[in-house]
């Protein structure tokens, strides 16, 4: 791997006292725990039982005018991809030799091709995004990603703020809170959810959480529960595995989504988007019974493909923008600023060309999948032998990614039954900003960002997801 050439300023110096160190580290476990900054452990699950997230002792540095930029563009990136959800000719033309080689994804795209043979029921989505950034060794952000279906960390990254307030006050750096960027990404998420629910003027439905058969990010997804509970009592929740739905489901007389004895006009998927949420016919009869439905869904079909690796890298194309921003050059190239280099692997596409490229220098690229949730991308010097064992079909369920070198932060990384003190480490940080968008092909009725997450790995790990298990629940501590 490259060594990124820059470390940024840290919010507080460092190393801190030992006696110190260990006093707070004790706190801010208690306080995790105690606010719901957790998590059930994998290792040894039990249900009545809770370990607090990995987090980030102090908040991590990053580039004020670049989390700035990010926020704003987000509303934008709301629009492309909901133009790019509702273009049947491009996904399934850009999903064309994908579909042919990667089975999840023909999976998908034949639940896509019924209901749009039937005609779709529910014209009107819900999207809840979240597009993902690094900053590269010139502090500029490049986008890794965008997040179309279980965006998730919302509701525990909206408290983490709230914590890092409370660690740099026992510090004693009061004066830096004005650093720290509000976060409302948990109202926000739930509000959007309430707006679309609000559309189907129906007060006797429920929001759905279409949820794993085993949740180990628990707190993350009740946060959502709850505060929807709280804040408008008279709108109910409920949670269903796709197996639950694919047992209790049915459609109404007028294709209203009914589970049991309760009827679901909102859809919120926080499964479903990996080929292990998938036992068998039952839960792909689920999902298709779900998008058959008049219920709102997020995603819809159409915008889980849209979040796909292969359509990330189209849109990197220098024509392609055009198609769903228009003539615009302020927005094409305000969204073209954040790509960072995106290759097909289709021979018929350069996928030869790039092919070489990785083989010539594997550390500058990342393989990526059509997968989401973490752990599934191939990095620098396992490219070669990755690639060389596909065939050149097999290559087309991939796309290669220019790697991004970001500048390294140093910070003390907490993670349940780690080191006591834990060592000062050097970390990489990924923001991902939130957005939420309502509407239909042709009318847009709900457009915002609505609040962001900081994940932080170290600056070792290739992978940084936290309920994957290699990343850090952060925040940001804004620096120009």
């Amino acid at each position: 791997m490259c060594t990124p050439s820059k470390t940024l300023q840290p919010c507080v110096p460092f190393p801190l006292d030992d006696a110190l160190l260990q006093e707070v580290v004790e706190k801010a476990k208690d306080w995790a725990i105690m606010h719901g900054a957790a998590m059930r452990s994998k290792q040894d699950f039990n249900p009545d039982a809770l370990l607090f997230a990995p987090f980030i002792l102090t908040p991590s540095s990053f580039p004020r005018k670049e989390f700035q930029k990010a926020v704003e563009l987000q509303p934008l990136l709301n629009e492309l991809i909901h133009a790019v959800a509702h273009d049947s000719q491009f996904l399934l033309a850009t999903l064309s030799s994908t579909e042919k080689v990667d089975e999840f994804t023909r999976a998908l795209i034949a639940i896509y091709r019924t209901v749009l043979d039937e005609g779709i029921a529910q014209t009107v989505t819900l999207a809840l995004l979240r597009s993902d950034y690094l900053p590269n060794f010139s502090d500029t952000i490049k986008q890794v990603e965008i997040n179309t279906i279980a965006s998730s960390f919302g509701g525990i990254s909206t408290i983490m703020t709230p914590m890092h307030s409370y660690i740099l006050s026992e510090l004693g750096y009061r004066e830096k809170l004005v650093n720290l960027p509000d976060n409302k990404a948990l109202s926000g998420l739930c509000d959007a959810m309430v707006e679309a629910w609000k559309l189907q003027a129906r007060p006797s439905a429920a929001i759905l959480f279409v949820v794993e058969n085993v949740t180990y990010n628990i707190c993350d997804q009740r946060f959502h529960e709850f505060y929807i509970r709280e804040t408008y009592p008279h709108v109910a929740v409920v949670r269903r595995t796709l197996t639950q739905i694919g047992e209790q489901g049915r459609l109404g007389p007028g294709k209203e989504l009914l589970v049991g004895d309760v009827e679901a006009s909102v859809v919120y998927f926080r499964a479903g988007y990996e080929p292990g949420h998938y036992f068998g016919a039952g839960e792909w009869d689920a999902r298709l019974l779900i998008e058959r439905s008049v219920a709102i869904k997020c995603p819809s079909i159409q915008y889980h493909l849209a979040g796909t690796k292969k359509v990330q890298q189209a849109l990197a194309k220098p024509d392609v923008l055009r198609r769903f921003v228009g003539d615009d050059a302020p927005k094409i190239e305000a969204i073209r600023d954040i790509f960072t280099g995106l290759y097909s692997l289709d021979r018929d596409e350069g996928g030869d060309e790039a092919v070489a490229l990785a083989l010539a220098d594997p550390e500058r690229y990342v393989l990526k999948p059509q997968r989401e949730g973490g752990g599934n991308n191939v990095y620098g010097a396992d490219i070669p032998a990755a690639l060389q064992a596909m065939s050149s079909a097999e290559r087309s369920a991939w796309i290669l990614m220019e790697r991004i070198f970001p500048p390294l932060s140093t910070g003390y990384m907490v993670r349940p039954n780690g080191p006591v003190p834990p060592p000062l480490v050097q970390l990489v940080s990924e923001l991902g900003i939130f957005g939420a968008i309502i509407g239909s092909k042709d009318k847009v009725l709900y457009n915002k960002q609505i609040g962001h997450m900081l994940r932080t790995k170290l600056s070792s790990s290739n992978e940084g997801g936290v309920a994957a298990g290699s990343g850090a629940l952060d925040s940001p501590y804004l620096i120009d």
